[in-house]
């Protein structure tokens, strides 16, 4: 059976797929057993919702890597990746405005209790330092609601 050529465009019935974009994020965890939590600035995609800090792996990075340089650029601390053990992970799949397809999102979740320098949002937004049980009255991103059942579950101390 032979098909047709299709030149990849608007009037192509095959939707384009693209990989799904990696994110990690960071559960630092202090002396008191409090989870540090970032408050989503203004004007960025789920503004005013709490998260895990962290953000994307660029290409060529490690998710330990990516994870000590998005917190050294978003907290100002400096972690080494060795100190960063996996937690959890979550996936949707979001869907962006035409004619961006819908795209997967993996976000990992690492949990970090050493680290070099007080952390400050300095991206903007907020921070603040709760317990893990203090984490659900706060408005959560979604697939950080996600990754707080899996800390929750794993949480030992």
């Amino acid at each position: 059976m032979k098909t047709a050529p299709t030149d990849g465009g608007a009037n192509s019935s095959e939707s384009a797929v693209l990989p799904p974009l990696l994110v990690v994020a960071g559960a630092l965890i202090d002396d008191h057993r409090r989870v540090l939590m970032h408050r989503r600035p203004p004007g960025k995609h789920l503004e005013g919702l709490w998260e895990f800090p962290g953000g994307k792996v660029d290409p060529g990075e490690t998710p330990p890597a990516a994870l000590a340089r998005e917190l050294r650029e978003e907290l100002g601390v400096l972690i080494s990746d060795s100190h960063f053990r996996p937690c959890g992970f979550a996936f949707e799949t979001r869907d962006f405005s035409p004619p961006k397809p819908p795209r997967g999102i993996v976000l990992l979740l690492y949990t970090c209790r050493i680290w070099d320098g007080e952390p400050a949002p300095l991206e903007g937004g907020g921070l603040g330092w709760f317990r893990v049980g203090e984490i659900d009255s706060l408005d959560l991103a979604p697939l950080d609601r996600v990754l707080l059942g899996q800390l929750r579950a794993g949480f030992v101390g």
